[in-house]
């Protein structure tokens, strides 16, 4: 069964002009076969033309209904084959023997920080020169019973 995928595409509403084209409805022709090559030269088939109504707004609280005119295309779509496949399952014979593992592989980012980290050093304190404390005062002032700081 073929599936289908459609584009619909407004029909042009003036002529185009072309060489050895005169008159309005050549010049029409000339725009509607201009439009139509592009499709299919994208693959596109034409199928149809439709008159099809649509309301738009005119002026601020009314609408109208307008007809335009469209050009339907449409084109085969490849049938998605959905192959399901079968997990693999890894075969383990009891007679090759596997090799031990740490609980940890070694490429694990912590383990990397475990080897670098001295094992002897100590954590860093709030009386370590290293770390700086925002210097901040706070004064409290009274309202009423009620204590706030101020920054």
């Amino acid at each position: 069964m073929s599936n289908y995928e459609y584009q619909v595409v407004a029909a042009p509403r003036k002529g185009k002009s072309g060489k050895g084209v005169k008159g309005g409805p050549a010049k029409f022709a000339n725009a509607i076969s201009g439009l139509m090559n592009e499709m299919a030269a994208e693959g596109w088939d034409y199928l149809r033309a439709d008159t099809l109504p649509c309301e738009e707004r005119q002026g601020l609280t009314s609408k109208t209904v307008k007809y335009h005119s469209m050009l339907v295309f449409r084109r085969a779509v490849a049938d998605e084959v959905v192959l399901e496949e079968e997990p693999l399952a890894l075969e383990h014979h009891e007679d090759e023997e596997t090799p031990e593992r740490d609980e940890t592989p070694e490429d694990a980012p912590e383990s990397k920080e475990r080897e670098t980290e001295d094992p002897d050093a100590e954590e860093p304190t709030a009386e370590d020169p290293d770390i700086e404390e925002p210097e901040t005062e706070f004064k409290s002032k009274s309202l009423g019973g009620v204590t706030r700081d101020e920054v």
